[in-house]
Parts: structure tokens; sequence; C-alpha cells
């Protein structure tokens, strides 16, 4: 979650696409870096909440809607529903019902970024999820990271500053259900996010 995988500019309002002059006088587009923020929303979750998923930072899609994994190819919605027997979801209410009825938390690793669209490989200037208020306020056992860029900066500064603070949760990272994992397919992933329903069916 991009949603999903040093200088920069700070202005959100700029154009997607900026000019740079080669070496050999040619000149090419690069895309620009947009500051983005967590603002829009914050974290889902309830007090009786068992699992923490984790993503990267908000995709555009995602912060259009002001809701998580909301890019229509990305498939974190059905295959959340396929582990747990489930319609997939349509409007976000029924997505977020979804997840707060299994006891699913959502939330991402960073809350502030310099990033071009929903390329995680393009993150600037990260700044990490305070995650110690939600696991202080819930029941939450588990954590998983829906990508590999979501993991690194979990294992970075996350978890650190959760062990400072006395917590000591497992993370396991699972594949990325971005349209940009294209070499898994629907089953894989389904497969490999058995192990949320089992965590968040135990009592931890």
């Amino acid at each position: 979650m991009a949603h999903s995988s040093e200088s920069s500019s700070r202005n959100s309002g700029e154009s997607n696409n900026t000019h740079r002059t080669s070496r050999r006088g040619t000149t090419r587009r690069t895309a620009a870096l947009t500051h983005v923020t967590h603002d829009a929303f914050g974290p889902l979750w309830a007090p009786d909440s068992r699992v923490l998923m984790l993503g990267s930072i908000p995709s555009p899609k995602s912060r259009e809607f002001g809701f998580y994994y909301m890019h229509p190819r990305n498939r974190f919605w059905p295959v959340l529903a396929a582990i747990f027997d489930e319609q997939v979801p349509a409007s976000i209410e029924e997505r977020r019902g979804l997840a707060l009825r299994h006891h699913i938390a959502l939330f991402d690793s960073l809350v502030e970024c310099d990033i071009v669209g929903a390329s995680d490989a393009s993150i600037r200037n990260p700044v990490p999820a305070d995650l110690r208020p939600l696991l202080a306020g819930s029941r939450i056992h588990a954590i998983f990271c829906t990508g590999a860029t979501a993991a690194k900066y979990f294992t970075k500064w996350c978890d650190p500053m959760l062990r400072d603070a006395g917590f000591d949760i497992p993370m396991t990272q699972l594949p990325s259900t971005s349209p940009a994992n294209a070499a898994w397919s629907l089953e894989r992933l389904v497969a490999a996010y058995a192990p949320v329903r089992e965590a968040a069916e135990a009592e931890g």
C-alpha cells in the first residue's frame, strides 16, 4: 500500500512533471515528488482489535476517497473477504465493517513522506507512525505488513519505538496486493494471507 514498495519539493500543488536537462543537452521528463500526509484519515481500529495490518502510505486513490486500499485494481479487499468467507465489500462502510467485525485494525508504517504517485520505491523523507496509542488501547497481538516497503519502515522505526515502550508484538511480512505485484495471483495472495484469519480468531 503506497498503500504498498533525496531532495524533494514539498509543494503538493506542483505539476506532476518537471523537465531536467541531461549532460548531452536533451530534455526529458522526470516525475515530481508530492508531499503526502496521513491527515485525511487516521487508523481504523476498535478496542477489541486483535490484528494490525500496515501498508506504507496512502495511495492517491486512497487519499481521494479517504480510506484504505481504494485503487480499483488493488486486491486487498477481495483477499480479506476470501479469507473470512465473505462477499467482497463494495462501499467504504462495508469495507470498514468487514475489517472491524473480524477484529482487524488498519494503518500505515508512515504518516508522512514525499512520493511519486503510488511508487513506494520513490519514497523520500519518511516519517514513521507512532503505533503506541493504538496498541495500548486495543488487544492487538499480531502485526502484518502488506508489502516489503511497509515491513522495511516498520522494522526500521516503528518496531524499536514499540519495544522501547514495552510492546513485543511479532510482525509478519505479506506480499503486496497492489496491481504492481502482478506475479502474485489472487489465489496465491489468499493462501499467503490465511495467517491473518488465524491471528484474528485467536484470543491473544
